[in-house]
């Protein structure tokens, strides 16, 4: 009797998450990466809500896939030749249960609602893992900041921001940088928003300069944090990175990283990448090389082997992925890890995966590496790092302090084995055990929608 009660539960929970999902296909057509996460996520929830029916009851799940606001806006810019341009912007602040709307500022031309939805959606979870109390939110333009100069950049920065700041503040919406948006265009964008609002807003925007509210070790943070949840990941099955050789996509700010502490924990790290293509150096990565191609020349990965030619470059950045090795870690963009990869990787014997980038496996490439014992820490646990530390940074400037670099990165390092630890126990928790997918979405829902609840969202 009681086998058959369960069954009919577990029936009623797939039905109606299959009729939240269909109603979300239905009002989002087209936008592919925001299906993909909220199907993913869902998958992960069953067992939470057969247990626990008072989320079905409260329609949590109705009320979690859609956002609290969309603002979408148009960016006109002016160009060194004097020509108008206009852009899109926006912003997503989806979920405030546990705290004010965070998540990065994305500038780059695949951006549109859809991809904007997407991150947001995840940045929900990612921010209750972290144990700090922030909400889900991400924005954005299609502006491509690639070839344009300070000026252009500075002035499109500033029409961006003078719609944005009507909707944003210390303890409403705080974002950050991400893809395109670096210490320059947060400079630009900070420096309008106080013009435009006065007093010294500083946890308006984190990833600030450090001479102007910013915090120590932000710049490292998602690589650093990446790198110490595969630590967590490989101590779990008694392996470390030392003498294990690993392949790290993307060169910028989480790939650098990402490779540093990588290197320092004694790893190989063999190979990075930009949207042109990859290089591979089989003598290891020269970190100092990759440092001033990137953040000081803003030059293609290609130029590196002017300096190493004993390294090879390689035009398709995909094919990064062909390479052997032990440890694999994804930190371009999404998506960029398919299923015929996943399985180039396995047959070549790779051992564990952590995503540095926001969902950079694709369903098909997760079950891959699932279903061959592979290591894998997704992106909600494995990247938040990042937004850890800019949860510090607004700690640090609603105290007016200012906390060592030993100190921000021994709180990191203490927040990504937490998240690991509770990613862990989640999963044991509901029947999914090893499965790290499931137990970092159930930890991540349960401390918000317990929220929902608690404040009678309905």
């Amino acid at each position: 009797m009681t086998s058959t009660k369960t069954a009919n539960n577990s029936q009623a929970v797939r039905a109606y998450m299959d009729e939240v999902y269909n109603k979300v296909l239905e009002r989002n057509p087209g936008e592919t990466e925001f299906h993909q996460a909220v199907k993913g996520t869902f998958e992960s929830l069953v067992p939470v809500f057969e247990q626990h029916p008072v989320y079905m009851e409260k329609g949590i799940l109705e009320q979690i896939v859609e956002p609290e606001r969309i603002i979408s806006f148009r960016v006109p810019w002016v160009d060194d030749n004097g020509k108008v341009h206009v852009n899109r912007g926006f912003r997503v602040q989806f979920n405030s249960a546990i705290g004010p709307y965070k998540g990065g500022l994305r500038f780059h031309p695949s951006v549109n609602a859809g991809i904007i939805k997407f991150l947001g959606f995840e940045q929900i979870f990612k921010n209750s893992l972290t144990g700090l109390p922030i909400g889900g939110g991400k924005g954005g333009s299609d502006f491509d900041p690639k070839g344009k100069s300070d000026d252009e950049i500075r002035r499109f920065c500033q029409s961006f921001m003078t719609e944005l700041s009507n909707h944003i503040g210390p303890d409403k919406d705080v974002p950050a940088g991400d893809i395109g948006v670096g210490a320059r265009e947060i400079g630009y964008l900070f420096g309008h928003y106080k013009r435009l609002q006065g007093g010294y807003p500083a946890g308006v925007l984190t990833g600030k300069g450090i001479g102007y509210g910013g915090s120590l070790a932000r710049k490292e943070a998602t690589g650093y944090g990446t790198v110490y949840f595969m630590k967590e990941m490989l101590k779990g099955a008694e392996l470390d990175f030392a003498g294990k050789t690993v392949v790290v996509s993307g060169s910028g700010n989480v790939a650098i990283y990402a490779i540093e502490k990588a290197q320092e924990f004694g790893a190989k790290v063999v190979a990075c990448s930009d949207s042109s293509g990859f290089i591979y150096d089989k003598e290891g990565i020269k970190l100092d090389t990759v440092k001033q191609l990137k953040e000081v020349e803003y030059a293609r990965i290609s130029e590196y082997v002017k300096h190493h030619p004993n390294a090879e470059y390689v035009e398709d950045c995909s094919k990064i992925w062909s390479l052997p090795c032990d440890i694999a870690l994804p930190c371009a963009t999404q998506n960029e890890i398919d299923e015929a990869s996943a399985r180039e990787l396995v047959k070549n014997g790779v051992k564990a995966v952590a995503e540095g980038a926001n969902m950079p496996s694709t369903e098909e490439a997760i079950h891959v590496f699932q279903e061959n014992g592979v290591l894998f820490g997704p992106a909600k646990a494995a990247n938040a790092g990042g937004v850890a530390v800019s949860a510090l940074e607004m700690s640090q400037n609603s105290m007016r302090l200012s906390w060592s670099f030993e100190e921000v990165d021994a709180k990191l390092h203490e927040i990504m084995e937490s998240i690991y630890a509770n990613a862990v126990a989640a999963s044991e928790k509901y029947g999914k055990s090893g499965n790290l997918v499931a137990g970092a979405d159930i930890a991540g829902f349960l401390k918000v929608a317990d929220a929902m609840v608690a404040h009678g969202n309905i």
